[in-house]
């Protein structure tokens, strides 16, 4: 990269600001020569492999290696290298999700048939052809990353860019002086999954956006503003710093501007400093504060953002602007009295999360970020935890723009330049997120955590990110060894399962130490079932404690409710993800710990918090009420609520009231009868609010409800589906386990889908599969003309021809040989009528016809033409062994040093995605449906034998 060899200047510029009112902001930032592209489509993906060259196309096999010389690189990373045998996709994409479940794969990771025992399905390779107009000659462009999982190699036009081992940082490269402007490039991706980084599913692939990013070469450097706050007497001194950037081989003047706009437009304030120089590649701080008067500041409640414009200006003429999305708040921690925003006291009511979600995987849309962010703020959840890596950047805005304070979390601990490069990476990137009230600089590191190589380190990291950015504070969260080691010298100290832990000891042998719960709970259960079925797997979703070593979730509230001086608590989890099914192992992939499962669907626990985190009346009822066969038996029915008193009822017969305790819930014993169940919630001896469950006949009918009525018609935008099964009377039916099937119509497509079920193996995605067929081994014979028969028949024994470019291709042979045939086997599968066979030619001659077991299927092709396609008639193939023959004027070397095409190309079966379905879990599936970019009315229909179908609309428009 470039910027690296910048010189960063020891001083910055301080602006004085002026105040504006009652302005809005100028058109200057369009002039603006910075583009921000997003280039996530059309890209082409294929599996590679760890060590078989033959299988990872060769690459690094070339006599000088991309690391011997300069633009060398080979196989998929060499521009020419013919891809169009690929399979065609868009990203962000996770190859691991598309694969199958197996006892073999990693039980942490949820048994995807991917990692060390599948080597097949281990490497992907990603290549993008792009054009360059000829008019950015001179800009610095620059392709970023959000996130590669994992052990990514990156080339553009064979150009070796550099490799990143995480798959959770973001990274850019400079590729200003690669690129063919006015031309095609070819960006290639090599990314390795067969080593685990963390213990959770973690997906594979290009999860995450990219982006090509083009500038003048002066400009703002990447990630290169910073905003802070400070609020006093109604007025918010907002310190806006800008990194400047000269990329040029000359130096530069300039001016820069920076102005505060709120979500309106209108202008609060701006700062300018002129006279600016920089030398080439050397960059300079430019610092403002600007006082905003009367400020709006930014909440759980009131997420208001504002946005920074900067400017660089050169002669009068912008050559660079940025827009900085901040909020304007104030954070403090109270070592007895917890956690205070804006000056009032917020009691953390947080979630931990892994990113992944039913039928995506880790390769989540952007909408899907708010849809998830969404479901936690109806419990209540005011926090999260990015467990255990930074995060997408657009989970974070999510939080930005919905009020949700947030946990951002480094990957592994450690102080050599690797580790604290990692650190600086994620919080340059995530500063300006008035969410983020806490960098995480580790999780669990049970090897360290209570010794005083621990302390050292994380005594090191902490000082080391406050001298990036001063305005938060430093945790780490700490399964063991509290009161040695890592837990004495942390900002805060984040308990991880407060059961095995004296936090009043703690907090009394530490009194200034602030403190919260970073992980509590850790509770299993299966959303919907009431008895548990070992056999099948499933766990009662009643809330009790996992073992000895860990709270039930009312235990754990209770604790921290009843402690001011922690800050508040984070369960572990939000949501369901793949792997860790604790206490389960393989038929297991997903994990129990959710208070929603996997699409998001609420366990009962959902209710307990909302009904504690929530000022929303509350009255939940457990569990269903269809008890067929045990009817006159105790059932346990429990009651979640926030009112003062419940009052349970059982076809309208009252069973009593109670007195509901603080953070606590209710219980009776009720002998089953069918009916209704009703309980009635009371505050101050009025009724205050209801739950009715009642016994359902069997399933009838199949209902759906979008998230939304309509999506953006932009190829990116979702709606979140959910399935139901209800009976004739439309009662959702909690123990239908019917499978549907859905089809899908107008500019969208599926692209997953769920039911929850932590032992269900049903494909997450039904995807096209490309099987590429290569052609090797090829024999030659030399021949007058290209007028042959019986040489290219499918049965000729060529069994005593020589192989194939044994002889050097000079000019010597091409005067005495005029034409060649040249026969290859290629075997094809038992199922390839299947499929869509296609042959990728490439030209082995001046000139070629081509024969397929005896078929001519192309005549006396130029080499001048393009390589041609063909499809091929399933008529022309068949199981076991075809031959080809191609009938050729030979190539010869255009000089000593060069050489010859020798491979004719290759055999693409392409077989198509069989139709979405879905079992639905204790009633419930989910469907994500994702616009394809036109707009119109997006049509998901919903069948299930027996039952009735259902069909829903979306909307896909352009604004």
């Amino acid at each position: 990269m470039k910027n690296k060899y910048i010189k960063k200047g020891i001083f910055c510029i301080l602006l004085l600001a002026t105040v504006k009112t009652a302005t809005y902001a100028q058109p200057s930032v369009a002039a603006s020569k910075r583009e921000h592209v997003c280039i996530d489509n059309d890209w082409r993906f294929a599996l590679g492999h760890p060590y078989d060259p033959a299988k990872d196309f060769y690459n690094g096999t070339g006599g000088f290696s991309y690391f011997a010389k300069t633009g060398y690189g080979d196989g998929a990373a060499s521009p020419g290298f013919d891809d169009r045998g690929w399979r065609k996709i868009n990203l962000p994409h996770d190859w691991a999700v598309e694969q199958p479940f197996s006892p073999k794969g990693s039980t942490s990771h949820g048994s995807k048939a991917i990692g060390r025992n599948f080597p097949d399905a281990s490497v992907g390779w990603y290549r993008k052809t792009f054009v360059v107009p000829a008019t950015d000659l001179g800009k610095h462009i620059s392709i970023a990353f959000d996130g590669v999982f994992r052990n990514s190699i990156v080339w553009v036009n064979g150009h070796y860019l550099g490799t990143e081992p995480s798959g959770y940082n973001s990274f850019e490269y400079d590729i200003s002086e690669y690129l063919n402007y006015g031309g095609n490039n070819v960006i290639a991706v090599r990314a390795d999954a067969t080593m685990e980084e963390g213990w959770f599913y973690e997906g594979a692939g290009i999860y995450r956006h990219v982006w090509l990013n083009k500038t003048d070469q002066l400009h703002i450097a990447a990630n290169g503003t910073c905003v802070t706050t400070q609020v006093k007497n109604n007025i918010a001194d907002v310190t806006a710093t800008a990194t400047i950037i000269n990329s040029d081989k000359k130096a530069r003047s300039f001016s820069v501007t920076q102005t505060i706009v709120d979500a309106d437009g209108k202008t609060l304030a701006t700062g300018k400093a002129t006279g600016l120089t920089l030398k080439p590649f050397t960059s300079q701080d430019v610092k403002s504060v600007l006082p905003v008067t009367n400020p709006k500041l930014w909440s759980i409640e009131t997420p208001f953002l504002h946005r920074l414009l900067t400017t660089v200006e050169e002669n009068g003429a912008v050559t660079d602007s940025y827009t900085t999305t901040f909020g304007i708040r104030t954070i403090r921690f109270d070592a007895n009295e917890g956690f205070f925003l804006n000056g009032k006291h917020v009691k953390i009511k947080g979630t931990n999360n892994h990113q992944d979600h039913a039928g995506v995987g880790a390769a989540m849309p952007d909408a899907l970020q708010e849809f998830r962010i969404r479901t936690l703020k109806g419990m209540g959840c005011n926090a999260y935890r990015c467990s255990h890596h930074p995060p997408t950047p657009e989970l974070l805005d999510a939080c930005d723009r919905l009020g949700m304070l947030v946990i951002d979390e480094n990957r592994l601990m450690g102080v050599a330049s690797t580790e604290l490069n990692d650190l600086k990476r994620m919080i340059l990137r995530d500063r300006n997120h008035p969410s983020i009230i806490s960098w995480s600089i580790g999780n669990e590191e049970w090897g360290i955590e209570g010794n005083i190589t621990g302390a050292r380190i994380a005594a090191t990291m902490q000082t080391f990110a406050k001298s990036i950015d001063s305005s938060r504070y430093i945790t780490a969260a700490i399964s063991g060894g509290i009161g040695n080691g890592i837990s004495t010298v942390i900002d805060v100290l984040g308990y991880n399962y407060v059961a095995t832990k004296n936090t009043d000891e703690q907090h009394k042998k530490y009194p200034h130490q602030f403190s919260w719960g970073t992980e509590e709970g850790s509770t299993v259960a299966s959303r919907g079932i009431y008895e548990d079925d070992m056999s099948k797997q499933q766990l009662v979703a009643y809330d009790r404690k996992q073992n000895e070593f860990f709270y039930s979730l009312e235990q754990g509230w209770k604790h921290y409710a009843a402690r001011p001086y922690l800050a508040g608590m984070f369960i572990w989890t939000g949501f369901d993800y793949r792997g860790e099914p604790t206490p389960f192992g393989w038929p297991s992939v997903v994990s129990y710990f959710g208070m929603v499962d996997a699409c998001g669907f609420p366990k009962d626990d959902y209710y307990y918090l909302k009904a504690w985190w929530t000022d929303q009346t509350v009255v939940h009822l457990l569990p269903h009420w269809n008890w067929q066969g045990k009817e006159g038996q105790e059932i346990r029915v429990c009651a979640y609520s926030n009112c003062d008193e419940v009052e349970l009822f059982l076809n309208k017969k009252s069973l009593g009231k109670k007195i509901m305790e603080l953070n606590g819930h209710l219980e009776w014993q009720v002998k089953y009868q069918p009916g209704t169940l009703e309980a009635i919630g009371y505050k101050k001896g009025v009724k205050a609010g209801s739950d009715i469950v009642k016994t359902t006949l069997a399933p009838a009918q199949i209902k759906l409800q979008a998230d939304r009525a309509a999506i953006k018609a932009d190829g990116k935008d979702i709606a979140i589906i959910a399935v139901q099964a209800a009976d004739k009377n439309a009662l959702g039916v909690p123990t239908a386990e019917n499978e549907v099937g859905f089809s899908i119509g107008g500019p969208g497509k599926i692209i997953g889908v769920g039911n929850g079920n932590q032992t269900s193996l049903e494909p997450d995605q039904y995807v096209e599969r490309a099987n590429l067929v290569s052609i090797g081994n090829l024999k030659e014979k030399f021949v007058d003309d290209l007028n042959v028969k019986a040489e290219v028949a499918a049965d000729y024994d060529d069994s005593g021809w020589q192989t194939a470019f044994k002889d050097v291709r000079d000019d010597n042979f091409g005067q005495k040989v005029k034409a060649l045939v040249y026969r290859a086997g290629f075997s094809i599968p038992a199922d390839a009528a299947a499929a869509t066979a296609t042959f990728f030619s490439k030209n082995i001659g001046k000139v070629q016809s081509i024969y397929i077991n005896g078929k001519q299927i192309a005549k006396e092709i130029k080499e001048i033409d393009e390589s041609p396609e063909f499809k091929l008639d399933a008529s022309l193939l068949h199981p076991g062994i075809n031959t080809i023959a191609i009938v050729a004027t030979p190539l010869l070397k255009a000089n000593i040093w060069s050489g010859v095409n020798t491979d004719p190309g290759l055999i693409q079966l392409l077989y198509p995605a069989a139709s979405y379905k879905r079992k639905l879990f204790n009633g419930n599936a989910q469907v994500i449906v994702q616009s394809t970019g036109q707009p119109g009315q997006i049509i998901l229909k919903a069948t299930s034998p027996g039952l009735k179908a259902a069909v829903v609309q979306i909307t896909a428009a352009d604004k």
